[in-house]
C-alpha cells in the first residue's frame, strides 16, 4: 500500500546524516482531484484523515509504492484502478488532439455508408438549375417555360386515360380461364394447365400484347403518351404472366395432392423445384431422401406445403378471388404469390409527399428535356439535312453525342427516383405492401449482370424465376443467360420504337452487347479491379444513353 508522504534519504550527499529520514518535499496537489479521491477510498488512510476546508493536509508524492506480487488481488486492483483515475484527471493546459489509425470516408476500407448530405445537394442543385432555367426564359420570352413538351402531355389525354383503364381491365380474362383450366370441365375439354391450358394462356398474352402495342401507332398519339401505355402494358403482361403461370403450376400440385388420396394409381415422382440461380435444384438430402425411399407421407407434404403462403395465411385455391386479382395488380410486384408482406397501415403524410414528389421530378424531367437535349437535337437534325459526307455526319453525331452527357446523366437519374423511389413507394403505401426492396446499390456496379441484378429488382426477380429458372432445367444456364437478355433486349428495342417510331436496333445490339462484355471483366486481368471496372460501367452508361438518343433521332 502506499503511504501520505515517500521518505528518502535527506544528507546532501553527507555520510553522517544518512540515518536521518525527512518527508519528501512535493507540490501542492490539486484540491478537487484529492477529494475525488477521497470521496472513492483511493486514498490511504492517513491521506484521508485530515481533510479541512477543502484542503487536504497530507500530501502524496503523486508516485505509489509498487505493490509487491505476492499482494492479495484486492491490492493490485485498488493500485489499478487509482493509477486509472489518476490518468483520466490529469490535465493539461493546451488542448490535446486525440489521433488514431482511421481511414477516409471515401476511402474503400471505410465503413461509413451515410451519404445523406450529398443526395440534399443533388436536389439543391437541380433546384437550381430549374430556377435559373426560368430565369433565362423569362429573359429570352417573357414566360417562366417553354412549351413544346407540356403541350404534348394534354394531347389526347382522355382517350388515354379510356385505353388504359381497358387495357387493365382485358387483364382479368387471366382469372376465369385459370379457373376453367382447374375445373372438370376444363378437364373434359383438355384444357389442364398442363395440356392445353398453357398454350391458350399463352396466345392470349401474345394477341394481348400485340393489340395494345399497336393501339398507339394506329391512334397517332404523340411520344409522351405511347412511352407510358407501352410501359404500361408491359408490366401488365409480365403480371399478367406471373399470375397465370404461378396457380398453373400450384393447380398441378393441388391435383397430385388429391390423386395420392389413392397411391395405388398416384405417381410418385418427387415434387419438382424450379433451380434458383446460383443454387443447386434441391437440396443434397432431398434428393438422397427421394431416390431411396420416395415415400408418399413425404411426397403429401412436399406438396401441400407448396399450396400454403409461406406466411401461412393464404392456401390455393382460395386466393382465386377478384379482390386478390385487384390486390396483386396494384402491388408494386411483377411476381405473383398467396401472400405479401404487409404494414400496419398507411402513412398518409409519406404517400402524400411521394405523390408530390412524383409530380416535381416529372417537372425536372421536362425542364431537363425541354431546355438541354431538344434544341441539341433539333439543330443537330437541320444541319444533318445539308451535309454531303460521312466525316461531316460523323463529327455532328460526336458533338450531339458530347452536348447530351451531363442532361442525359441528370434524366438517367431522374427516371430511376421517379419510378423506384416515388412511384413504387406511393404503390407500396396505397396497397400497405411491406417488401420495399425495389433496388440496392447498382451505382457500385462492376459489371453489367451486377446492374442488372441490382438497378431494377422487381424485372429482375421476373426475369430469374419466368425465364432463367424455367428454362435453366432444358437449356443449361448458358442458353438459359442468353435467352433472358433477348428478351430483355426486344422490350427495349420495343421502347425505343415507340419513342422514335423507328426500328434501328441499336437499343437491341447494346444490350446484347453486355454478355461479351461481361466476360471480358471476369477474365483474370480485370476481375477483382472494382474500381476500374465501376468506372468503366459508368463511362458506358453515360456514353450509351447519349449515343443511342442520337443514333435513333438523328440516323
Amino acid at each position: 500500500m502506499s503511504t501520505s508522504a515517500d521518505v528518502f534519504v535527506n544528507g546532501n550527499g553527507r555520510a553522517e546524516h544518512d540515518h536521518i529520514l525527512r518527508p519528501r518535499a512535493v507540490k501542492q496537489g490539486n484540491p478537487a482531484v484529492l477529494r475525488t479521491l477521497s470521496e472513492e477510498g483511493l486514498l490511504s488512510v492517513d491521506g484521508s484523515k485530515a481533510v479541512a476546508n477543502g484542503n487536504m493536509s497530507a500530501q502524496t508524492s503523486g508516485r505509489s509504492t509498487p505493490i509487491p506480487e505476492d499482494a492479495p488481488p484486492s491490492a493490485h486492483s485498488l493500485s489499478s484502478a487509482r493509477k486509472q483515475v489518476k490518468a483520466e484527471s490529469r490535465r493539461r493546459l493546451f488542448p490535446t488532439i486525440e489521433y488514431a489509425s482511421r481511414v477516409s470516408h471515401f476511402d474503400r476500407n471505410s465503413d461509413y455508408r451515410d451519404f445523406q448530405g450529398f443526395y440534399i445537394l443533388f436536389w439543391i442543385a437541380l433546384t437550381i438549375m430549374a430556377i435559373t432555367t426560368m430565369l433565362r426564359n423569362i429573359k429570352d420570352t417573357g414566360y417562366p417555360m417553354r412549351v413544346k413538351i407540356w403541350q404534348l402531355f394534354t394531347v389526347k389525354v382522355w382517350e388515354l386515360a379510356l385505353a388504359d383503364a381497358l387495357m387493365v381491365a382485358t387483364t382479368a380474362v387471366s382469372l376465369p380461364l385459370h379457373r376453367l383450366f382447374r375445373s372438370s370441365t376444363g378437364t373434359m375439354l383438355g384444357l389442364r394447365w398442363q395440356g392445353g391450358g398453357m398454350a391458350l394462356q399463352s396466345l392470349f398474352q401474345a394477341v394481348w400484347f400485340a393489340f395494345w402495342v399497336v393501339v398507339p401507332f394506329h391512334q397517332e398519339w404523340t411520344w409522351t403518351a405511347q412511352v407510358f401505355l407501352t410501359l404500361h402494358t408491359i408490366v401488365l403482361l409480365m403480371k399478367m404472366h406471373s399470375y397465370a403461370f404461378y396457380n398453373g403450376h400450384l393447380s398441378e400440385t393441388e391435383k397430385r395432392l388429391r390423386a395420392l388420396d389413392n397411391p395405388s394409381t398416384a405417381s410418385k415422382a418427387p415434387a419438382y423445384q424450379y433451380p434458383l440461380s446460383g443454387h443447386k435444384q434441391v437440396s443434397e438430402k432431398r434428393e438422397q431422401t427421394a431416390a431411396e425411399t420416395l415415400e408418399v407421407a413425404q411426397l403429401r407434404e412436399d406438396l401441400a406445403i407448396e399450396l400454403i403462403s409461406p406466411l401461412g395465411s393464404v392456401s390455393y385455391p382460395k386466393n382465386l378471388t377478384w379482390s386478390n386479382y385487384t390486390d396483386f395488380l396494384f402491388c408494386p410486384t411483377l411476381c405473383y404469390e398467396l401472400e405479401y408482406p404487409r404494414t400496419g397501415g398507411i402513412d398518409w403524410p409519406q404517400l402524400g409527399y411521394k405523390v408530390l414528389a412524383t409530380f416535381g421530378v416529372i417537372f425536372l424531367l421536362t425542364i431537363t428535356s425541354e431546355e438541354f437535349i431538344l434544341p441539341v437535337l433539333i439543330e443537330s437534325a437541320a444541319r444533318l439535312e445539308n451535309v454531303e459526307s460521312f466525316s461531316e455526319t460523323a463529327l455532328i453525331l460526336a458533338e450531339s453525342i458530347s452536348l447530351l452527357l451531363f442532361p442525359f446523366m441528370v434524366t438517367f437519374l431522374l427516371v430511376f427516383l421517379v419510378i423506384f423511389e416515388y412511384v413504387l413507394g406511393a404503390f407500396a403505401e396505397i396497397t400497405c405492401f411491406g417488401d420495399r426492396h425495389f433496388y440496392s446499390d447498382w451505382w457500385n456496379s462492376t459489371d453489367w449482370l451486377e446492374f442488372s441484378r441490382e438497378w431494377n429488382i422487381p424485372v429482375h426477380h421476373f426475369f430469374r424465376r419466368h425465364v432463367y429458372s424455367a428454362s435453366r432445367p432444358h437449356i443449361g444456364r448458358p442458353m438459359a443467360t442468353l435467352i433472358t437478355f433477348l428478351i430483355s433486349a426486344i422490350g427495349h428495342e420495343i421502347v425505343m420504337a415507340c419513342i422514335t417510331k423507328k426500328i434501328r436496333g441499336y437499343g437491341f445490339l447494346a444490350q446484347m452487347s453486355q454478355l461479351p462484355i461481361v466476360m471480358l471483366q471476369r477474365t483474370k486481368w480485370v476481375r477483382g479491379k472494382r474500381v476500374l471496372n465501376n468506372v468503366c460501367f459508368w463511362c458506358s452508361m453515360i456514353l450509351g444513353l447519349s449515343g443511342i438518343c442520337s443514333l435513333y433521332v438523328l440516323c
